[in-house]
């Protein structure tokens, strides 16, 4: 699980420490931040992936992602502590320095805790790339399953060229993708190896769509190493659908149910608004998934949704802010709101702008 993370001179966020917990919700409008914290986990993503200078230019180069520009930062720093089920302690530190036109690595460093203390040590200076994740030795080796522990998923693409709708690998079943690119092929795992579970997922996609009645996932017929994602509809045993025949809400439900519901989830999952196109029922029941999940594995997500925070306790809230200097963070106490609950629900209260995260005070 991810402790806490420590970031400075990135995007929005000129400097955030912040201890995380099972349950993260970041509630924020328009522009505060939110995204630019998920995004941070992408960025180390992509380091770890050897994918580091291809992302900042997609990016839209180093300005995009110093905090304010060159003109106001040069470097990003960022720090994530790490606590294993067995309870050691570890973090992963990388220093990003502008040099020119381009970010480069400045250093990569991780360190181990022991006796209350931390014992640091440097892999890596001065490079384009890293090549932390092939260090099999001393605490890169315990670091690098940490950082393999995390990923982060975007189901808002549900066009007509959505990776969700294409035809997927068979076999490539070992994770669901960031982008749900082989959903098909996961149900079809789930479905031969997993019934329990995928009978489940089949179950809560039912209680949000009365219309779907089962997953019709087979190989295809013209190639049996690809798979498409069909169901079938009640009432219409004969008829043929597909993903294409799908609301762009229920396709993403589909998505996070399997996410939320598969027997072997990523350790810490992280969502950037989830909520997008889903009904209240389907916001209210992927906060029972949240919840659930949450008992074995951690959830990082943001959100705009009143609904969505009213089902959970304002100990699992991060509220996000924007000041002249960058966004804040803070996470909302249980005791300091007492009162005002004992009448209004969380989303009541952010609707009143008692919560802050509200456009209207920046």
């Amino acid at each position: 699980m991810i402790t806490r993370i420590e970031i400075e001179g990135y995007k929005s966020i000129r400097s955030l420490a912040i201890d995380l917990q099972p349950i993260n919700i970041l509630l924020g409008g328009n522009g505060v931040g939110k995204s630019n914290f998920i995004s941070i986990f992408s960025l180390i993503r992509n380091i770890y992936n050897q994918n580091f200078q291809n992302y900042v230019q997609k990016k839209g180069g180093p300005d995009s992602l110093l905090h304010f520009g060159r003109k106001e930062t040069d470097q990003i720093l960022l720090k994530i502590y790490f606590k294993s089920t067995g309870g050691s302690e570890n973090n992963f530190a990388v220093n990003l320095e502008l040099a020119r036109n381009l970010l480069f690595i400045q250093s990569v460093e991780t360190g181990f805790k022991s006796y209350n203390s931390w014992y640091p040590k440097v892999y890596e200076k001065n490079v384009l790339e890293s090549r932390f994740s092939e260090i099999n030795r001393g605490q890169a080796f315990w670091v690098n399953d940490r950082l393999r522990e995390f990923d982060v998923y975007h189901f808002h693409d549900t066009s007509d060229t959505s990776p969700i709708k294409s035809l997927a690998d068979l076999n490539d079943n070992h994770y669901l993708k960031p982008d749900g690119s082989n959903l098909a092929s996961i149900l079809y795992f789930l479905k031969k190896k997993e019934p329990k579970h995928f009978k489940r997922i089949e179950l809560t996609i039912k209680s949000i769509a009365p219309f779907f009645d089962r997953f019709d996932l087979e190989p295809n017929q013209l190639n049996e190493n690809k798979i498409e994602l069909e169901w079938k509809e009640k009432g219409y045993p004969d008829n043929y659908f597909n993903a294409y025949h799908l609301s762009d809400g229920t396709l993403r439900f589909i998505c996070l149910a399997t996410l939320l519901m598969q027997p072997k989830p990523p350790q810490t999952i992280i969502i950037d608004e989830p909520e997008l196109g889903l009904h209240p029922v389907a916001i209210n029941k992927l906060a029972a998934m949240v919840r659930k999940a949450s008992e074995n594995v951690q959830v990082i997500l943001s959100t705009q949704s009143t609904n969505l925070i009213d089902n959970f306790d304002p100990n699992d809230i991060i509220v996000t802010d924007r000041e002249s200097n960058g966004s804040i963070f803070k996470r909302l106490k249980s005791e300091e709101l007492s009162i005002w609950l004992e009448e209004y629900t969380l989303g009541d209260l952010w609707g009143q702008n008692k919560l802050g995260a509200q456009p209207y005070n920046v």
